[in-house]
């Protein structure tokens, strides 16, 4: 393809009606292919039973004393945000309180409404800011709530919709991030300006308080969350793996000293650094990955003297920190199995313990029930083969307690997990898990291999009843590559395929499918892969690069289009994953991983499926949109079909979540089962 000229760019126009057309045309296809016959039918309303069931975990939100809740079902599809008590959640048959029904204002407002978020106004839980998204998208509409009359405030704070929002200061100010017109927004399409807004006033005479550059990502505004501490924080994002942090004093932002990768977190007294790269601080080294604890009056009087709370290793990394009103709560892995450990201030210095009592088995995710006013903490405790259980404990007061468990979604007898590794192209070893049932005959089993390999987000062992019922109990394998590019194995695994080096998540993903080829799993004929987002790009380029290793690809919202990828929706802000294509020394090197740009017209290539959505303003559908329509002119065997709503998501409910999952699952199980019965 000639780079200097895209023939089919009229197909990035959102809603332009050409583009429309065409994607109408191919979804009616693909509803024809795929999308009719009773097996299908039983698996979307099996899907669509899983994603409804009454008995999942309802995870809640602490604000005051209520605990809150979005809760979506057959009934409910939009959602219901609700509310009840910490005694009524934790029993069998909680009491819950309607706040808004997402559905009846949908219908009375005539607006495809997904939720987006709320922000209760601390000390004064009477009042709350409500995002909206239209279709699922990730720009939204901010509404003040009244949670007593459960009605929208009528000239009350409101934006229109826009990527950004609104953050409370106090009952009568709040901190605006949005749309305000030329020169508001970053070339990423985010905010660049904070200001502040009183009440009464048009937004036109918020006061500017802040302001980033044009080329940066965006910026952020928030208060302290402790209502004792008045104190504004704002930060800038000039990449998207750096950031500049402020605290407005007297008038003035004034800025953190830190490494721009580092992540900080100011929690009371203490500032909490996570570093991304090494840091030297008078005679002593940090590692990158490693988690510092410091004074934040100190750091900001000049002193640099902090605490490493966790110093990584080579198969050890710090997956999460949240923060109680006296301990920091770490989520550790170690080879990607979680475990939890404590830190507290004591005496001047910080003490470590382990956080005990909890099962053994299974991946752990802590998180602050809330960090201002205790020291609880929820624990979501899952892994592939049992059921997900929610545990509340409070380290002061010394209670630990399981109080919620999902009841299994699909037939876990004979199903077995084993972590194995494969060897890449550079020698590297790349762990990979594999979910099988043992009836499974080897050498001959439908196989999906999911990969993501980039953004540092490391794939973690979760229940799935989707994936359980629709592949696990017909008798596939289910296999997740931890890849580098993601962050298993901290900030070092995700930097070693970072831009230039990209091509070594494609060489991992690779080899994992040769070594299931090698193992006697399956074989390349009954071998498929899946992928969303960075995955879908990752997918494509499995598709590009070795499509003999293949028996079908599933690309979902994906990226593709490496070339323009800065000039659609939010692609800007990924320049420093992937690199600058206006750079033609950035281009050398992203062209070789531009799945748009690799397509062979004499190579053979394996049956493919697109999913993406009109809604989704992160991603944008023009990459599928494209990819399939080279592909159909080459008359490939493509399958493609864009959901109208959905966001980055791909669906805006339940009821398309199973239709989407159905389409995969059914076109996967049609080209990789071949000695089963079409």
């Amino acid at each position: 393809m000639d780079d200097s000229h895209d023939p089919r760019q009229w197909l990035e126009e959102i809603d332009g009606q050409r583009a429309l057309s065409w994607v109408s045309e191919q979804n009616d296809h693909s509803r024809q292919r795929l999308a009719h016959g009773a097996a299908f039918d039983a698996l979307r309303q099996r899907l669509l039973e899983i994603f409804n069931a009454d008995d999942r975990i309802p995870y809640v939100v602490r604000r005051g004393e209520r605990y809150y809740n979005l809760w979506r079902d057959a009934a409910h599809p939009r959602g219901l945000w609700r509310y009840t008590s910490l005694a009524s959640f934790a029993s069998d048959d909680p009491d819950w309180q309607t706040v808004l029904d997402l559905d009846a204002l949908a219908e009375v407002e005539g607006e495809s409404w997904v939720w987006g978020g709320s922000h209760v106004l601390r000390g004064e839980p009477d009042r709350c800011l409500i995002q909206l998204s239209r279709g699922g998208a990730d720009a939204v509409v901010v509404r003040e709530f009244d949670l007593h009359t459960q009605t929208f405030v009528e000239g009350g704070f409101a934006l229109p919709e826009a990527k950004g929002g609104l953050s409370w200061i106090d009952r009568d100010h709040v901190l605006v991030t949005t749309d305000l017109g030329e020169g508001s927004l970053t070339s990423s399409g985010y905010p660049r300006l904070v200001k502040l807004w009183a009440r009464g006033t048009p937004l036109s005479e918020a006061r500017l308080l802040f302001e980033g550059e044009i080329s940066d990502v965006s910026v952020r505004a928030w208060r302290d969350p402790d209502p004792t501490r008045e104190r504004v924080f704002l930060m800038r994002s000039p990449s998207f793996y750096t950031n500049r942090l402020f605290e407005w004093i007297d008038g003035v932002p004034v800025q953190l000293d830190k490494p721009d990768t580092a992540n900080a977190t100011i929690h009371g007294d203490h500032l909490f650094l996570e570093i991304r790269d090494e840091l030297v601080l008078g005679d002593t080294r940090y590692p990158a990955g490693s988690l510092l604890v410091a004074s934040y009056p100190a750091w900001m009087a000049g002193e640099r003297a902090p605490q490493a709370l966790f110093t990584p290793t080579e198969r050890t990394s710090l997956a999460g920190l949240s923060l109680t009103r006296s301990h920091a709560v770490l989520q550790i892995l170690d080879n990607v199995r979680s475990r939890i450990e404590l830190a507290s201030h004591e005496g001047g210095s910080w003490r470590k313990t382990s956080l005990d009592g909890l099962p053994r088995l299974g991946q752990i995710s802590a998180w602050a029930e809330d960090g201002v006013d205790s020291d609880a903490l929820w624990l979501e405790i899952t892994d592939y083969t049992t059921p997900t259980s929610l545990w509340r404990a409070d380290p002061t007061e010394g209670t630990l307690e399981e109080l919620k468990r999902s009841t299994e979604q699909f037939d876990s007898t004979g199903v077995q997990v084993q972590q194995h590794e494969a060897t890449s192209a550079d020698g590297t070893a790349i762990p990979y898990f594999e979910i099988s049932p043992t009836s499974t005959h080897a050498g001959s089993a439908p196989t999906i291999l999911y990969g993501y390999g980039g953004f540092e987000v490391s794939l973690l062992p979760s229940y799935s009843g989707a994936i359980g019922a629709a592949w696990l109990e017909r008798g596939g394998v289910y296999v997740v590559a931890n890849i580098r590019g993601g962050g298993e194995f901290g900030p070092r695994w995700h930097q070693a395929a970072l831009r230039q080096h990209r091509h070594r998540a494609y060489e991992d993903f690779e080899a994992v499918g040769a070594d299931l080829v090698r193992r006697g799993v399956t074989t390349p004929a009954q071998l498929g892969i899946m992928g969303g987002s960075n995955g879908g790009l990752l997918v494509g380029n499995a598709y590009t690069r070795s499509p003999e290793r293949w028996g079908a690809v599933v690309c979902q919202v994906p990226l593709l289009d490496m070339r323009r990828y800065t000039k659609l929706l939010a692609g800007a802000s990924w320049q420093a994953e992937y690199g600058d294509p206006d750079d033609p020394d950035d281009w050398a090197w992203l062209r070789t991983y531009s799945p748009y740009h690799n397509i062979e017209p004499d190579r053979a290539y394996p049956p493919i499926l697109f999913t993406t959505s009109t809604r989704d303003d992160r991603v944008h559908p023009g990459h599928a949109r494209k990819m399939a329509s080279a592909l159909l002119e080459q008359g490939r065997d493509v399958t493609y079909y864009e959901n109208i709503e959905g966001g980055h998501g791909g669906a805006a409910d339940n009821e398309q979540a199973a239709f989407m999952w159905a389409l995969a699952f059914t076109f996967l199980w049609e080209h990789l089962a071949r000695d089963e019965p079409r």
